[in-house]
């Protein structure tokens, strides 16, 4: 795979997406390469934090355009089916996603940042989703997560003007969670990465999920489902550990 790079720092996953020629603008042999190494992601259990940035000075510019230039409806319809089925897989993992932001996060590249959970972004980055300039709109869930994570007025704002956001306004409007120094941004997100991995990977898991079903949920019906994963927790090794270890005035190994 060259295309998408993928690494493992003990417990920590990295993919790298690798078109710097392109500015890792994503294409259908992106998703293809992504895709496959999503379903290693999917079968090691000893992964705990993933962490997806991209190579250069881009973290995803976009779409490729002159691939999806020629597309009639049908075509650009299986086009976006793969892109939101790779965004729902990148989002519905277990463990939890960074998005490491080094530069360019456009259209399909800001799709993908807002895929991940928390978003890091060095100095240099810039978001937006000018799709209606080319006459179209986001397709991979932009439309919908851009909306949730910043609010509907600033989400409408961002995607009818089509204009492009530098990192400050990124943090000002709730898009990132850090702006850092370009040279601070990958250790910072490391250190992020190994701060959620020596935790339960059970806990954090059952906060995942607990967080996610109830975000779009009656209150009332999150409130009995946080319930029961917090019971859960109680059948766990996790548990007996983390707590004995607080009793005992050490620290958890978990």
């Amino acid at each position: 795979m060259s295309i998408v790079l993928y690494e493992k720092i003990d417990k920590i996953g990295k993919i790298i997406i690798n078109r710097p020629e392109s500015l890792n603008a994503l294409n259908s042999s992106v998703f293809g390469e992504l895709n496959r190494v999503l379903n290693i992601i999917e079968e090691d259990s000893q992964l705990r934090v993933l962490i997806v940035t991209g190579s250069g000075r881009s973290f995803v510019a976009g779409a490729d355009i002159k691939e999806m230039q020629s597309y009639n409806s049908s075509e650009a319809r299986k086009y976006a089916e793969i892109g939101l089925r790779t965004m729902e897989r990148i989002e519905n993992l277990v463990i939890p996603v960074i998005a490491s932001v080094n530069g360019f996060a456009l259209g399909g590249g800001c799709e993908l940042a807002l895929a991940c959970e928390i978003r890091y972004a060095s100095e240099k980055a810039k978001f937006g989703q000018p799709e209606v300039g080319l006459g179209i709109i986001p397709g991979f869930g932009g439309t919908q997560r851009l909306s949730r994570l910043v609010g509907l007025a600033n989400a409408k704002e961002l995607i009818y003007t089509g204009k492009v956001i530098d990192a400050v306004e990124a943090l000002r409007i709730g898009l990132v969670n850090r702006v850092l120094p370009c040279e601070e941004l990958e250790s910072e997100t490391m250190k992020l990465a190994q701060d959620i991995a020596k935790q339960s990977a059970t806990a954090v898991q059952y906060a995942k999920v607990s967080i996610n079903r109830g975000y779009d949920s009656a209150l009332a019906n999150s409130f009995e489902n946080e319930k029961n994963l917090f019971s859960l927790c109680f059948s766990t090794r996790d548990q007996i550990q983390g707590m004995q270890a607080f009793v005992e005035k050490r620290k958890a190994q978990f």
